[in-house]
């Protein structure tokens, strides 16, 4: 929330804060930090697919895809308000508006969904978090400042701010459609790893373009990145479903 909340609801930023020191530290790799190294040849960066084998590296984990690129049009949808347990299906609908919007897989974009709900999509969560982490990823895709800033020109959404991210779940998944579709377009026609297409762009995702480039010719990936695309694995089939 934007505001410290003051009087008898103290406790909730109690649980908040605990939950914060408490939780955020294990579960953080899947977040999108912006500034991502590139991967050096030397130590792999970020995510095999279903069969690449990797090292270590400037990985994933880390990284907010700087995709940028002049948009075309599209529809914007009202805000879908946050409330109770989040669950990505649910989102079904805008994943697939946004997806055919910015001529992406939808399946992809709900498994990266699913990737990303590694962490509370509390509105009031994410900001008690970002007070103490100003460069905290915000909304349902985990998306950075940088990459929703650099994604949004000539969009729909172009008007919109990255601090509307977590109360406008919408939103948070158009602007993660745009910004596969912006990482898409840097991908070379012939890629030189045992990755698809997806796979590279989920791993942009996650680690960023340049990373991403690496990767597609050839740069082995660490196990931060690994455990990403792993996870991304896991998440594919029922993502298919939710999007049929």
């Amino acid at each position: 929330m934007s505001e410290e909340q003051k009087g008898p609801r103290w406790g909730r930023w109690i649980v908040i804060g605990v939950l914060a020191a408490a939780g955020w530290g294990i579960v953080r790799s899947g977040g999108h930090e912006p500034g991502a190294a590139s991967a050096a040849p030397s130590s792999s960066a970020a995510a095999p697919s279903s069969g690449a084998s990797g090292s270590a590296g400037a990985d994933a984990g880390t990284g907010s895809g700087a995709g940028a690129g002049a948009g075309s049009g599209g529809s914007w949808a009202a805000p879908s308000k946050p409330s109770g347990r989040y669950e990505p299906a649910d989102y079904a609908a805008p994943v697939r508006q946004y997806a055919a919007e910015a001529g992406v897989n939808p399946q992809l974009l709900m498994a990266i969904l699913y990737n990303e709900a590694y962490k509370p999509h509390d509105p009031d969560f994410e900001r008690a978090w970002q007070r103490g982490k100003p460069d905290a990823a915000f909304g349902i895709a985990n998306m950075h400042r940088a990459a929703f800033d650099d994604t949004k020109p000539g969009r729909p959404f172009a008007s919109r701010r990255w601090e509307e991210l977590p109360d406008d779940r919408n939103l948070a998944v158009q602007a993660a459609a745009w910004h596969l579709h912006d990482l898409a377009e840097q991908l070379p026609a012939k890629v030189g790893a045992p990755l698809n297409k997806d796979e590279l762009l989920a791993l942009g995702y996650n680690a960023g373009a340049g990373n991403m480039l690496a990767f597609a010719r050839g740069v082995k990936i660490g196990p931060q990145a690994q455990s990403y695309l792993d996870r991304l694995h896991d998440n594919w089939a029922k993502s298919g479903e939710a999007v049929k």
